[in-house]
């Protein structure tokens, strides 16, 4: 058995608001499987299918607090791109902010909601990603993450340090998923998380089982009227495992 990540779940207090801004941002499609949820996905693009990491956004009242420990790095092809990239996501309502990165080739924004993201300069190794880079996630030990992650799904893993890992879908598409080593602590629930699926005929109960093998936990919260899983990987940090698909 093996899962695979499908996509990322954002909080957000207007999440059809938000959603146009991402939409237009990485030049996706809107959806919405009911109020309160709006799904983004590339155009024509048939769900799931590792060549992209969808957006799922959730209505929540409860207001950015803290710094997120899950964001997104988007791609660019040239230094006139990324400047390009970078007024039109002002435009869109994006706003530079400083989370002490200090002197970097990469814009630092922060979406209308608060949320942050980072512009990146030209990179190879992200060339032929989509808009989406990186799903980037903030951690105490990249190893310890990597090793979970590692196992717990069946993409490849790249590289990794003491500062950071970074893993990719087997099939050598899509954008990678980087574990990055940073001081700060997690405190309270993250608004950004990850949403993992099983393939289909695997027995999700089992998966969760064997996620749990590995080092994930349960956060303690009542999941009786949900048809999906709630786990936290070794750090703490909430993910879904939905059902196969």
């Amino acid at each position: 058995m093996a899962t695979r990540l499908v996509q990322i779940n954002m909080k957000a207090q207007d999440d059809a608001a938000l959603g146009r801004f991402w939409a237009e941002a990485l030049g996706w499609g809107i959806d919405s499987e009911e109020p309160g949820v709006t799904n983004l996905e590339p155009v024509g693009f048939t769900y799931p299918d590792p060549a992209a990491v969808c957006i799922d956004l959730i209505a929540r009242p409860e207001p950015k607090t803290v710094k997120n420990r899950v964001h997104l790095d988007l791609a660019t092809t040239s230094t006139a791109h990324q400047e390009e990239l970078v007024a039109r996501l002002k435009s869109l309502g994006a706003t530079p902010v400083d989370v002490g990165q200090g002197d970097v080739p990469w814009t630092v924004m922060a979406d209308p909601e608060g949320n942050e993201f980072c512009v990146l300069e030209p990179r190879p190794v992200y060339r032929d990603t989509g808009p989406i880079a990186a799903v980037v996630v903030d951690c105490a030990d990249p190893r310890e993450m990597a090793r979970f992650w590692g196992e717990a799904m069946d993409w490849t893993l790249h590289e990794v340090t003491d500062d950071g890992a970074t893993m990719r879908s087997a099939k050598g598409v899509g954008p990678y998923l980087e574990f990055l080593r940073t001081p700060d602590t997690k405190s309270g629930w993250n608004r950004v998380h990850l949403d993992v699926r099983p393939y289909p005929g695997d027995d999700p109960a089992a998966e969760a089982d064997r996620l749990r093998s590995l080092g994930a936990t349960d956060p303690g919260v009542d999941q009786s009227a949900i048809h999906w899983t709630i786990l936290a990987d070794p750090e703490g940090n909430e993910f879904c495992l939905l059902t196969p698909a």
